[in-house]
């Protein structure tokens, strides 16, 4: 998942402490609902620990089951690609059914785009791709490039548009 629309607006220290919009806390949250509603609700969240991510990932909190999953927010994922999140997901424990990974662009078209085939994908903020990985524990999937399947990519604002 790529995070939610952030603020341009208001004053931050640096890139990495920007905030979310409202727009981007309400988007987040009907991603929350979305994924619990289809069945996609995370065991494990590895996400960027910018703001704005941190601040999707507690906006999504509000709308999912409890217990919530367990979460670890590293640096590593601040704007990176497929090669950052093979390193962080490694190490993950093979008992982990459904995997968020919470990031940026640029990087996260690229991620979405080399482990399913698909070319021309668009992550805007706040979309989620669901893809079901092959058989296999996460290191040895993740090097499976080109074998997942995208079984669907959330789009928070046509979610809200459709409600309305």
């Amino acid at each position: 998942m790529r995070h939610a629309k952030s603020s341009w607006k208001k004053p931050a220290t640096s890139d990495h402490e920007r905030p979310l919009k409202g727009r981007g806390r309400r988007e987040a949250a009907r991603v929350g609902m979305e994924l619990s509603e289809c069945g996609w609700v995370p065991d494990l969240v590895i996400s960027s620990d910018s703001a704005r991510t941190q601040e999707t990932w507690a906006c999504m909190t509000n709308e999912l089951p409890s217990p919530l999953p367990q979460v670890r927010f590293t640096r590593e994922l601040y704007h990176a690609g497929l090669e950052a999140v093979q390193s962080v997901v490694r190490g993950v424990d093979d008992d982990v059914q459904t995997l968020l990974v919470l990031g940026h662009n640029p990087g996260w078209e690229a991620v979405v785009e080399r482990l399913s085939d698909q070319s021309y994908l668009v992550m805007k903020t706040g979309h989620a791709a669901l893809l079901r990985a092959p058989p296999g524990g996460w290191a040895a999937i993740l090097a499976a490039e080109g074998e997942w399947a995208l079984e669907r990519i959330i789009n928070p604002r046509r979610l809200i548009e459709e409600e309305t």
